[in-house]
């Protein structure tokens, strides 16, 4: 009796040291979700007297809220669209193949993803510049129209373009999203690629209509962790950009926060909400998926 009664008292004790965990690592989050309608937002927690949605008001119309995330948006969601055709096919790829290379391949690509990206700053750099500068040359020589060629370059440069941060993004993000495809591919039977040929499917409408389907939660963990690894990014905007019509939303947070005058909290608050909704609501529609893929959607 004395030893269940012990027992109990210490599963107590851990609950209440769980709770108590939690609520520390959640008070920054409250702060956040506080301030942004506080209209005497400060940097200590404190329940707002009144709620105001007068930051992001100030965010969407009087700053360039609305411009970091629509870059971040066309970026971000380029690469993950870009990231998820290239894993889908070269996971397929190396699921199907039985070539001597096959695994030695497998643990290449993966050792590229466990170098660290500031470590590849500088000669991707080089790479991006020699590129930028060919493109400019092809560009300038396209057209004579100077509104036309600024918007090209926007648009295709591979420094200070959008064409360049969404091709770093895809190659950051390739290696592991390879690897979840191609493991999914894995516990899809062959017998199913074997009927459809039976009935007279080509191989475009196999992967379309059987493959694809049944790799969807592979599709989703993996355009998941894409998006979300890239949509906090820092470093890459901070260096392959510098004017301020491509800044995204990680370096709206910076340059609001290194402001001369006094820091406006409401407003990075704001910000900081904004900037966290769309990887909740992605986690949200990809949640069905990801439990299936944690419970046995991935084998081997």
């Amino acid at each position: 009796m004395d030893t269940c009664v012990s027992g109990q008292q210490a599963q107590r004790r851990a609950y209440v040291t769980l709770v108590l965990i939690s609520l520390f690592c959640l008070a920054p989050f409250f702060w956040v979700l506080l301030a942004a309608f506080d209209p005497k937002a400060s940097q200590f927690l404190r329940l707002p007297d009144s709620l105001t949605l007068a930051h992001f008001h100030n965010l969407l119309t009087n700053e360039s809220g609305v411009r970091w995330i629509m870059n971040s948006v066309v970026i971000i969601g380029s690469a993950t669209v870009l990231t998820l055709i290239f894993a889908g096919l070269g996971g397929y790829a190396l699921s199907r193949t039985q070539a001597w290379w096959k695994r030695p391949l497998l643990y290449a690509i993966i050792l590229v993803r466990i170098v660290p990206p500031p470590a590849l700053i500088v000669p991707v750099y080089k790479v991006m510049l020699t590129l930028n500068g060919w493109m400019h040359g092809f560009i300038t020589g396209l057209t004579d129209d100077a509104a036309l060629q600024t918007t090209l370059l926007r648009m295709f440069s591979f420094v200070d373009g959008y064409l360049g941060l969404i091709l770093i993004y895809t190659a950051l993000q390739l290696p592991l999203a390879i690897w979840i495809m191609k493991t999914f591919f894995d516990a899809i039977p062959k017998d199913y690629e074997e009927a459809a040929a039976l009935d007279g499917a080509s191989q475009w409408q196999t992967l379309r209509y059987v493959l694809i389907p049944l790799a969807l939660p592979g599709f989703a963990a993996a355009g998941l962790f894409a998006f979300i690894n890239a949509w906090g990014d820092f470093l890459m905007p901070l260096m392959f950009t510098s004017s301020p019509e491509l800044q995204t939303l990680p370096l709206g947070m910076f340059r609001a926060f290194l402001r001369v005058d006094a820091i406006d909290y409401g407003f990075l608050t704001a910000l900081a909400v904004i900037y966290t909704l769309p990887a909740v609501i992605a986690f949200a529609f990809a949640r069905r998926f990801l439990t299936q893929t944690f419970s046995g959607g991935v084998k081997g």
